[in-house]
């Protein structure tokens, strides 16, 4: 095994060391106890009204290949931290609770569970790191990439980022993340294969330099894929760029194909784009694409697109693939509920600043005229208005159902979008969603604060 290499022989070894301590000591003396956990964020990330709910199907593939191989178990048994009777319960564990969870593609806000997993305790408190870091990247870049294409206003966005992102699985479910949050599709090969995604490319500056020329080069290119090629303008001088792309546009008209694009990647975009594109229909080349990208991310795509910037597609990497404006997630894994000796009890935080609901909760989401204008956070099965938003995921680790595709997760982030108040679709214009807390939850706080202080 290479050393860093997540299989599915190691995958619960994915976790931070006190989940293995904490379990060691349940397995001592709450081995049978049950536990209620929610997964959701404290707050969203600057600049945001709402947040996307992704990566749900590779958390799911993690609690479903959860288990410590032999190879898990040797290393374990060398850190002389753990009895020998749990490193053999460890041996045979794997994931048999439930999960329920909002659908992926559905927009979330604060202190909402987008996952709750009930299973024995020590298989709950086991897989929390793992979700946490499998939902916190995909949610985030899930987010980010909605925004983007709000931006976009209809014109394609390709998600360019995977030599920026932050590790092989970063760039791999990133790319996942975007295609899922409207994004036309992906430069990363290894997802385009692994998810079908369109996958999108040109040219480097490099391959132009290598030629004696740019019109050297321009030609060598479309000579090996002469249908629709786009050509990459900026490797010198952006204007004599587009007046070869025009020859080349020529010559390939003369064997019967026509040129798909050409790419603008540094500069004034605003002025290029218009100059290209003067270029371009002058010598009825009105199909001919302009696809800009370099440093591109939603504010910047507004403002060309504010300035009547004649640009078709956007490529964007860096700033969509670390979400670098707000790179991280307030995304937490707590306690709700305990069950000892077959009785519920509800928990919860008190921490300044960090408190937590108790016990099993759902989510109702209030529409009117085809738009969202508010959510109820309630206990499980308490009556209120509104659609629920979890359901049944897992049961006893099995799955209820089979996932969605990626294409039907896709369309659905799309209704999203698209029913979310206007007010939260403005870039620039945070404004708070209403998130209610009923009148059933309410009384279930304050009678766990009393009793918890009268404990105290």
């Amino acid at each position: 095994m290479r050393p860093g290499f997540v299989t599915p022989d190691n995958m619960a070894m994915l976790t931070d060391l006190y989940e293995l301590t904490m379990a060691a000591s349940y397995r001592e003396h709450l081995p049978r106890e049950r536990a209620t956990f929610d997964l959701f964020v404290r707050k969203v990330p600057p600049g945001r009204s709402y947040m996307v709910f992704a990566g749900l199907e590779q958390a799911i593939l993690n609690l479903r290949r959860f288990s410590f191989g032999p190879d898990a178990i040797r290393y374990l048994r060398s850190t002389r931290l753990f009895p020998s009777s749990f490193l053999r319960f460890l041996e045979t564990l794997r994931f048999r609770g439930d999960v329920d969870a909002m659908l992926e593609g559905t927009v979330f806000f604060p202190h909402e569970p987008v996952m709750r997993v009930t299973a024995n305790i020590i298989e709950a408190q086991l897989v929390e790191t793992t979700l946490l870091n499998t939902i916190n990247l995909q949610s985030l870049i899930a987010t980010k990439a909605s925004r983007v294409v709000e931006a976009a206003q209809g014109r394609p966005v390709v998600e360019f980022g995977l030599r920026r992102a932050h590790g092989t699985d970063a760039g791999l479910h990133g790319a996942r993340a975007a295609y899922l949050a409207g994004c036309a599709g992906t430069s990363n090969v290894l997802a385009g294969q692994h998810y079908g995604l369109p996958i999108f490319g040109t040219m480097a500056h490099a391959f132009v330099q290598a030629f004696p020329s740019e019109k050297d080069a321009f030609r060598a290119f479309v000579h090996t894929f002469p249908k629709g090629t786009t050509l990459l303008l900026d490797t010198y001088e952006t204007m004599q760029g587009a007046r070869h792309a025009v020859e080349i546009a020529s010559e390939l008209a003369r064997r019967g194909y026509h040129l798909g694009g050409v790419r603008l990647d540094s500069g004034d975009l605003v002025t290029l784009s218009r100059q290209v594109r003067q270029i371009l229909d002058a010598k009825k080349l009105h199909t001919v694409k302009i696809f800009a990208s370099g440093n591109l991310n939603e504010d910047r795509i507004a403002e060309l697109l504010r300035l009547e910037a004649p640009i078709d597609a956007f490529g964007v990497g860096t700033e969509l693939s670390v979400s670098s404006d707000a790179p991280s997630l307030d995304v937490v894994y707590k306690m709700s509920e305990v069950t000892r000796h077959g009785r519920r009890f509800p928990t919860q935080k008190l921490s300044t600043k960090k408190q937590t609901f108790p016990g099993r909760k759902q989510v109702s989401r209030l529409s009117r005229h085809g738009r969202y204008v508010g959510d109820i956070l309630a206990l499980e099965g308490e009556a209120v208005p509104g659609r629920p938003l979890l359901v049944q995921v897992m049961r006893r680790g099995q799955l209820v159902r089979p996932l969605p595709s990626l294409a039907s997760i896709r369309q659905h982030m799309e209704r999203e979008r698209a029913r979310l108040p206007s007010r939260l679709r403005r870039l620039g214009d945070v404004r708070p969603y209403p998130v209610h807390v009923s009148a059933g939850l309410r009384k279930a706080v304050q009678e766990l604060q009393r009793k918890l202080k009268e404990k105290g």
